[in-house]
């Protein structure tokens, strides 16, 4: 037991024995002379001060342990004190980091706690969030698995915090060792908790939000990275394909204009390689424009395009396309390399006999499915690779989303979906 605790229970032992002694002296002997007891014990009286004890023993107690506290700990706020305080400081900010410990002080200094802690509930655990005083140890986190509150050790009093039903976390206090919290403490505890429901909804929803942003963030970081991988990769490709043709193409050329005045058989010769080069030049040409965006894909839009990749494939590719418009080319574009990656990722690992591709446009939703027969993977432990991230940054870049489905045996289920306007019918998308 503490020293303040020691004092502040001898002030009120001691306040109460002088009230006890003082009423017995003031009726038993007082109103004893009056009436002329003549210094004999009168049982009347001493009975009328024994339930004068009695009654008020209670509230001078407690009128004595608030009077002993404020002299021991400090003056303490009233309960309308401390609700008005936290109102005035919840107006004021709505910043985690503020009104938290904000939250714990009023806490404390309202019921007279040695230490208060706000937590939160995430994931069907309490973690704690902020604790009063500043630099009380942490304590650990505990679980809330069936949306009540658990007991918490080392604390004296809990309430859970909640809005609309839902259990948002909880308020906690530990007293002053030898102390207990009283029923005007507990009433405080349960007004602060009911007014901190809205509050930690608001700082969850923050804490969402700025989860969310940074995701966005990272997103945006991983998608310029990509490009700017991608933008090396075709000044690769231009430089040591397209490039080198066409440097080739103009050497021979060269070479015919010098044979036409020596040899014309050979020039002729020459002239067929050429147009030969010229085909092949054409053809790496094509190529790389259809690594950056597809004619087909531009012309004829995503059914057709993948299609005609699905053609391409090295293992059966069913296509199905159902009531699918036009749509920006920025939207079809995500689609369409989505699916390519997801169809590549089946031909390089999933060792499937089929893949079927699947595409659908629901109440101003695109939706596409890539599912496979084949070996299946488990999702929870299975590592996402730069595949999936990339297609991920794609999607939610457009504010679409990805799901993937798999189990060891079972196949894979790629679904993506991107939210899109009301498309103008065979409106050919440009670029």
């Amino acid at each position: 037991m503490s020293d303040r605790s020691i004092i502040s229970r001898a002030i009120v032992y001691g306040s109460l024995a002088a009230f006890i002694a003082g009423v017995y002296v003031a009726i038993a002997v007082g109103i004893g002379a009056l009436v002329g007891s003549g210094g004999q014990q009168n049982l009347g009286l001493s009975v009328l001060a024994t339930a004068i004890v009695a009654i008020g023993f209670q509230p001078v107690r407690e009128r004595m342990q608030r009077l002993a506290n404020r002299l021991v700990y400090g003056q303490r706020a009233t309960p309308y004190e401390v609700l008005a305080q936290f109102s005035g400081n919840v107006a004021q900010s709505y910043a985690v980091d503020e009104v938290m410990p904000r939250m714990a002080r009023v806490l404390a200094e309202g019921t007279g706690a040695r230490r208060a802690d706000v937590w939160l509930c995430n994931a069907s655990t309490l973690r704690p969030v902020a604790s009063w005083p500043a630099d009380a140890g942490v304590l650990p986190p505990v679980p809330a698995g069936d949306g009540s509150i658990p007991s918490i050790p080392g604390t004296d009093g809990v309430v859970a915090v909640r809005h609309h039903g839902e259990l948002l976390g909880a308020l906690s206090v530990t007293k002053q060792q030898g102390e207990t919290l009283g029923a005007v403490e507990q009433n405080l505890l349960d007004h602060l908790a009911h007014q901190a429901g809205l509050v930690l909804r608001n700082v969850g929803l923050t804490a969402d939000l700025q989860q969310r942003l940074d995701e966005l963030r990272a997103s945006r970081e991983r998608l310029v990275a990509a490009q700017d991988e991608e933008r090396r990769r075709i000044e690769r490709n231009l430089h040591d394909g397209a490039q080198q043709h066409l440097v080739a193409l103009r050497v021979k050329l060269g070479l015919v204009e010098m044979l036409l005045g020596r040899d014309v058989d050979k020039a002729r010769g020459a002239l067929e390689q050429l147009k030969s080069d010229a085909a092949d030049t054409l053809e790496t040409v094509r190529d790389l424009a259809r690594g950056i965006y597809p004619p087909l894909l531009a012309e004829q839009g995503l059914a057709a395009a993948l299609r005609a990749h699905a053609g391409k494939a090295t293992l059966p590719v069913e296509v199905s396309a159902a009531g699918l418009a036009r749509y920006t080319a920025d939207v079809e574009a995500a689609v369409y390399f989505c699916a390519l990656e997801a169809l590549q990722n089946v031909q390089k690992y999933a060792h499937a006999s089929c893949a079927t591709v699947r595409l659908s446009d629901d109440a101003g939703v695109l939706h596409f499915e890539v599912a496979d027969d084949g070996d299946g993977f488990d999702v929870a432990t299975a590592r996402r690779g730069a595949g999936l991230t990339n297609m991920a940054d794609r999607l939610d870049a457009l504010g679409g989303s990805l799901d993937v489905e798999s189990a060891p045996g079972h196949g894979a289920r790629l679904r993506g979906s991107i939210p899109v306007a009301a498309p103008a019918a065979a409106a050919p998308a440009t670029r």
